[in-house]
């Protein structure tokens, strides 16, 4: 089974898909198969198990292991009749839009000054910049950490985003506040990590990790008060970004009806309905709404 998944992610990387998180799923499901028996073909009861192991997860993630196997199965049936295709929709649905966390502006400033705090040469410095800059640039966690020196352009302003989703590139202007900070701190990586390979560096040097970018963030998160039941995200600010941009826009005379497009544009989303999934019903934004409609109705009459 597992050079069957490794064909297939092979052939749908080639067509342009990156399959990250798939991709490991579906090498443990296939690494799963092979060690439960004699080879034979995909069957319901083989994807059912595998999605059902992880008994501490929630229905979501389960629903989401066993899509994963469906999809597969779904491209093998084609070479392999006797492939079954597993139940859809047996754990519920496999998407749902978890409810992001619009930090505020002074939640912000305050996760940064904690990060000032945190001990070693370089890493206060480090993740006081990396949240400063997704905070004012809405960057994908992802995009941020894969900055290369040379893609940060403090001359002109201006990010290149290389390779990113759907392997879109693209250009994101910086606002002239967030240039000087930026300079300090390639500065001080500079000096301490002359032939640095990425913008944001570890303690030693190294490319940062997202695993540890979250899990330094939990702790910065924990020391302001920041908590849910499900805990904010580092990821979070980038709605909290695209959230505020559009409340801006909303108070300028201009509006921000005509302007959704070019949002979308600067968050690297291939349609704009991907950038709605950002917009969340702030007080806010729900106040403007209800203005704009009295205003409308009065008009009318």
């Amino acid at each position: 089974m597992l050079s069957r998944v490794r064909d297939y992610l092979k052939q749908r990387r080639a067509l342009g898909f990156q399959l990250l998180v798939e991709g490991r799923l579906l090498e443990n499901f296939a690494r799963f198969v092979d060690r439960s028996g004699p080879r034979g073909p995909l069957t319901r009861k083989l994807a059912i198990q595998w999605a059902a192991l992880s008994k501490g997860s929630d229905r979501l993630y389960r629903a989401r292991r066993l899509e994963v196997v469906r999809t597969f199965a779904k491209h093998l049936s084609a070479a392999e009749p006797r492939t079954q295709l597993p139940p859809r929709h047996l754990f519920g649905p496999a998407h749902r839009r978890p409810d992001p966390y619009i930090y505020s502006p002074q939640e912000i400033q305050e996760l940064m000054l904690r990060a000032k705090e945190l001990p070693g040469s370089l890493r206060g410095p480090t993740y006081w910049t990396l949240i400063g800059l997704i905070a004012c640039t809405g960057l994908r966690i992802s995009e941020a950490l894969h900055l290369k020196p040379e893609d940060v352009n403090l001359k002109e302003g201006v990010l290149t985003i290389r390779e990113s989703k759907y392997h879109k590139t693209r250009l994101v202007p910086l606002h002239a506040t967030a240039i000087s900070p930026l300079r300090d701190y390639a500065r001080r990586r500079q000096r301490f990590f002359p032939l640095a390979t990425t913008f944001f560096v570890s303690e030693r040097g190294l490319a940062l990790a997202r695993r540890t970018a979250d899990g330094t963030f939990g702790q910065l998160r924990q020391g302001i008060g920041i908590g849910r039941r499900r805990p904010p995200r580092l990821h979070d600010l980038r709605h909290a970004f695209t959230c505020r941009v559009l409340l801006h826009w909303q108070d300028s005379p201009k509006g921000a009806a005509s302007r959704v497009a070019i949002l979308s544009r600067y968050l690297g989303h291939t349609h704009v309905t991907d950038t709605y999934w950002y917009l969340s019903a702030l007080p806010e934004l729900l106040a403007q709404a209800a203005q704009a409609f009295a205003n409308y109705h009065d008009e009318e009459l």
